[in-house]
């Protein structure tokens, strides 16, 4: 028999992996991701049944198994456990995204506007970085203070792949809080631009005094150029940089059929699979961990401070700016691409519907990826060589 706790925490599961479902439907919450994992959430806990006869479990996966003999028997029971076991664990599925989403990303608007985009998107660091002292003032080990801490970067990818370098025993409930909490960034945003933004600051229009294009040329320079550098000054997160600007320069040189391949096969593959694992990983008996109540806070925290730096540093452009830009543009500094800054023009339209300000808040979203892969690759380097 379960124990009373896991059994309600099973049927809580179920019900919240059903309402998931209902609300990436309803597109409250991103369908791409939420679908494919309240379907997982939902069916691994209901699918309950005796492994042995004294073992309750599911053959879907198995996330702790580390003994080579173990691994392969399960891999020939386990449904799931080939796609976890050699996409999941070791990051590829990270990758794909990441690569996926260089394909779709235009970096013009961040070539254009450096120091606007650069500056707000430090600013935009600033849950990522305050969030650690505070997970080790809560008792996280310095690997699990970093990898929560990543979840202010509201970059799904960078936690994920930050969790499984530093903090292998508790990736799976930091990179299920990260995804919810991702999702909930388009709802709960704008709540924070109206508490900290005046609506006379937000229906001000950005005059643009001058108009710059950047060649796809220029653009597959600065790709290869960037990741060269940055491989170099951070190896550990080489994967994610060369995931990342590779996508680019396929999209900037045009290769349709790569392009075609990125977009349509790996990103979107990869991100059901991940929506999909997430949900499975879900398990009653795998997040019943006594941390999940100070990772659901400190997840919290990390977007909420970055959403505030991300704010400030808007205002600070507005200042340098002498008032020719508009503090909301702030927000996009925090890389969940193109979510924030989609929420950004809402908002400034809902203010102002002549005001179009999506070239900077792409410019600070794009700028924001990079600001926290490279923070991901100081983490994994300066943190993952305390922890050894």
């Amino acid at each position: 028999m379960q124990d009373p706790q896991t059994s309600i925490a099973r049927v809580l599961l179920i019900l919240l992996g059903i309402l998931l479902v209902y609300l990436g439907g309803k597109k409250i919450l991103e369908p791409l991701i939420m679908i494919p994992m309240g379907f997982g959430m939902s069916a691994v806990n209901a699918s309950v049944l005796f492994l042995s006869a004294s073992q309750l479990g599911n053959i879907f996966i198995d996330p702790l198994v580390t003994n080579t003999d173990s691994l392969m028997n399960i891999l020939q029971i386990d449904f799931l456990q080939p796609v976890y076991t050699f996409t999941f664990s070791n990051g590829l599925i990270a990758c794909l995204v990441f690569m996926g989403i260089g394909v779709i990303t235009d970096i013009g608007f961040l070539l254009a506007y450096p120091f606007t985009s650069m500056l707000i998107a430090i600013c935009a660091e600033l849950g990522s970085v305050l969030t650690f002292p505070i997970a080790t003032a809560l008792g996280l080990n310095y690997g699990e203070a970093a990898a929560v801490s990543i979840i202010g970067g509201a970059d799904g990818p960078m936690v994920l792949y930050t969790s499984l370098m530093l903090a292998k025993n508790l990736f799976v409930p930091i990179t299920i809080v990260a995804y919810l909490y991702l999702s909930l960034t388009y709802g709960g945003y704008p709540y924070l631009i109206k508490l900290l933004v005046p609506k006379k600051y937000r229906e001000h229009a950005v005059v643009t005094t001058k108009t710059t294009h950047v060649s796809s040329k220029q653009k597959l320079v600065f790709t290869v150029v960037i990741n060269t550098v940055l491989c170099l000054l951070f190896p550990v997160a080489s994967p994610l940089f060369l995931s990342f600007f590779l996508g680019i320069a396929i999209r900037e040189s045009g290769i349709q059929k790569y392009i075609k391949l990125i977009e349509e096969v790996f990103l979107y593959g990869a991100t059901f699979f991940l929506g999909l694992m997430l949900g499975v990983l879900c398990d009653a008996s795998t997040i019943l961990n006594p941390k999940i109540l100070i990772l659901l806070v400190l997840g919290m925290i990390a977007l909420l401070l970055s959403g505030v730096g991300g704010i400030l540093g808007g205002y600070l452009v507005y200042y340098i700016n002498r008032k020719n830009f508009n503090p909301v543009i702030g927000i996009a500094g925090v890389s969940c691409v193109p979510t924030t800054a989609k929420v950004a023009q809402k908002e400034i339209s809902k203010a102002n519907r002549y005001s179009f300000i999506m070239q900077y808040a792409l410019g600070a979203n794009i700028c924001g990826v990079i600001t926290t892969a490279i923070l991901t690759g100081l983490y994994v380097t300066i943190v993952g060589g305390l922890v050894k």
